[in-house]
C-alpha cells in the first residue's frame, strides 16, 4: 500500500537517473531486499512510475529498502530525504555518528541502546523498518577517526554534569547514580563473559543472547551518563565497548546488518574513550568480516589492517594473530592468493609465539589453534583449493567442543564442501548432515546461510538419494528461518 500522492518526487527521479536505476530494476532490487528479511513484496515497473511521477509514498519498510537498494547502486549511503521519502523515516542516522566530542559520543550511543530495545518490546521496530541499509561507506569516518586519535584525553564526568543532564530530560527515569564505581563496571563485565558464552553455544538469535540490548539500555545506559572519575572511566567505556560488541556479533549472526554495523561504530568510539586499542582493534576486525561476509572484500583488508597498525607493540601474540587471520580472510575472499598466503604465515607465526600467562584480553578466549585452522579451511575454500581445505578442517574439528557449538556447525560445512569439491559426495552428504544436526541445535542465520549454500553447490547432483535425505533433513531449519 503507499500513501495518498504529493505530486512527483522530483528528487526520487534524479538520483535513479544518476544512479542509473530503469524502474523495473529498482521494483526487481527492493523485491530481492525484502526477500532476505521474511518480507513478500510485489513492486513492479508501475510502482516506480507511481511514486516518482505521482509522489505516493510505500507504506511500511518500502522506504528503506528503495534507499539501500539505490545505495547499492551508487556505493554510498541513501537517506531518505535524499529521494524524498524522509517524512516515514523513523530514525535512519542513529548509530552511525562517531562523535569526537566524549559527551556526545555518550548520547549517540545510549540513543541507539533506547530505541532498538524500543524496537524490540514493539515487536521489530527500527531494524525491520532499516532493513537492508547497511553500507559499508559507513565504516569509512569511523575507522579513520580511530585511528588518527585512538584514546581520548579524559572521560571523567562530574555530578554536576550527570545532574543537568538528568535535569534536562536526557535520560527520562533512568535512576542516575550519584557515583560510578569499579564494582558496576565488574558487573557489566560479567554479564558480556556470560554472554559471549551463551552466544558461542547457542547462537546471537538465542533468548538468552538477545538480552544483551535490554543490558545496554537498563544497566550500561545509567552509568554511562552518570558520573565517575577518569580511571573509573575508562574502565566502563571499555566494559561498554564489549557489550556493545556483543550486541552487533550476534545482530550479524543473525542477519541484522544494518543494526550489527551500528553496533559496531558505538563500540569502536567506546573502545577510544577506554584508551583501549586493542579492543578497538577486535571492533575493526568484527567490521571487517562483516565487510567481507557483505561482498566487500577490499573495505575487509582495509580494516583488518586498520586494527594491525594501531595495534603494533601493543597488542599481545595472540592477540595480532587473529588480526592478521580475519585480514587473510579479506585477501581470500578478494581472490588475492598471495597476499592471503603472506597473511595466514603471520598469523600462524603469531600464533607459535604465544605463551600460558600472556596478559590475553577476556574477549580472545575463543581463540585457539582450532579456530585458526578453521579458518584457514574457510580462506583455501574461498581461493578454490580443497585439498588445503581438507587439511586445515581435519585439524579444526579434531578437538570439537560443547563450548563453541556453532563455530563446529561452520567447520562441517566447510568440511562438506571441499570433500564435494574434491568428488566425495558421500562424504560431503554425511559431513552436511552432522552440519544440519547442529543447526538445527543453534539460533544462527550464518549457519544456516552455509547450509544454504552446500545444498545449492549439490544441486547438480539433486536426484541422488544421499543428495535427497540431506536435503529433506535441513527443510525445517531452512523453512524455520523464512517463516
Amino acid at each position: 500500500m503507499s500513501r495518498e500522492p504529493r505530486g512527483p518526487n522530483e528528487k526520487l527521479g534524479t538520483v535513479l537517473a544518476l544512479a542509473g536505476i530503469s524502474n523495473a530494476g529498482l521494483a526487481r532490487r527492493v523485491n530481492d531486499l525484502g526477500a532476505q528479511r521474511g518480507l513478500t513484496l510485489r513492486y513492479d515497473k508501475t510502482s516506480v512510475a507511481r511514486w516518482v511521477s505521482k509522489g505516493m509514498v510505500p507504506q511500511g519498510a518500502a522506504p528503506h529498502l528503495i534507499a539501500a537498494a539505490i545505495a547499492g547502486k551508487l556505493g554510498r549511503p541513501v537517506p531518505l530525504h535524499e529521494i524524498g521519502l524522509a517524512e516515514s523515516d523513523p530514525a535512519p542516522e542513529v548509530g552511525l555518528a562517531f562523535p569526537r566530542d566524549v559527551g556526545q559520543a555518550v548520547r549517540s550511543a545510549t540513543e541507539l541502546y533506547r530505541l532498538d530495545s524500543a524496537g524490540r518490546r514493539g515487536g521489530g521496530g527500527i531494524w525491520q523498518s532499516l532493513a537492508g541499509s547497511f553500507s559499508v561507506s559507513a565504516y569509512s569516518t569511523p575507522a579513520s577517526r580511530w585511528l588518527i586519535t585512538p584514546a581520548d584525553s579524559s572521560v571523567a564526568r562530574e555530578p554536576q554534569q550527570a545532574a543537568r543532564e538528568r535535569d534536562a530530560g536526557a535520560v527520562p527515569d533512568c535512576g542516575l547514580p550519584q557515583r560510578v564505581g569499579h564494582s558496576d563496571v565488574a558487573k557489566l563485565r560479567e554479564a558480556a563473559d556470560d554472554a559471549r558464552r551463551w552466544d558461542s553455544k547457542y547462537g546471537g538469535g538465542d533468548w538468552r543472547s538477545s538480552m544483551v540490548p535490554e543490558c545496554l539500555r537498563v544497566d550500561a545506559a545509567p552509568l554511562l551518563l552518570g558520573a565517575y572519575s577518569d580511571d573509573v572511566g575508562r574502565a566502563l567505556f571499555g566494559a561498554t565497548a564489549e557489550l556493545t560488541r556483543l550486541a552487533g556479533w550476534m545482530a550479524f549472526d543473525t542477519g541484522q546488518q544494518e543494526a550489527a554495523q551500528r553496533y559496531y561504530i558505538q563500540a569502536l568510539r567506546l573502545a577510544r574513550a577506554a584508551a583501549d586499542v586493542p579492543l578497538g582493534g577486535y571492533v575493526l576486525a568484527s567490521m571487517s568480516l562483516q565487510a567481507t561476509y557483505r561482498g566487500y572484500a577490499d573495505e575487509g583488508v582495509d580494516l583488518a589492517q586498520a586494527a594491525l597498525e594501531r595495534n603494533r607493540g601493543l597488542a599481545t601474540a595472540r592477540t595480532m594473530s587473529f588480526f592478521r587471520l580475519v585480514e587473510a580472510r579479506a585477501q581470500a575472499k578478494a581472490g588475492d592468493q598471495p597476499a592471503c598466503g603472506a597473511a595466514l604465515k603471520a598469523a600462524e607465526g603469531w600464533l607459535e609465539r604465544a605463551r600460558p600467562g600472556d596478559p590475553d584480553p577476556s574477549w580472545l578466549d575463543f581463540y585457539t589453534q582450532e579456530r585458526f585452522a578453521a579458518d584457514a579451511a574457510e580462506c583455501y575454500r574461498d581461493l578454490g583449493m580443497p585439498r588445503q581445505v581438507q587439511r586445515f578442517t581435519e585439524q579444526a574439528l579434531s578437538r570439537p567442543t560443547e563450548e563453541f557449538v556453532r563455530s563446529h556447525g561452520l567447520r562441517l560445512v566447510v568440511s562438506a564442501v571441499a570433500e564435494l569439491e574434491s568428488g566425495n559426495l558421500d562424504a560431503a552428504c554425511a559431513a552436511g548432515v552432522r552440519a544440519v544436526e547442529v543447526a538445527g541445535r543453534i539460533s544462527s542465520a550464518r549457519t544456516t546461510e552455509y547450509v544454504r549454500d552446500l545444498l545449492h553447490r549439490l544441486e547438480p547432483y539433486g536426484n541422488e538419494p544421499r543428495v535427497v535425505e540431506l536435503r529433506e533433513r535441513a527443510r525445517p531449519l531452512l523453512v524455520a528461518t523464512t517463516a
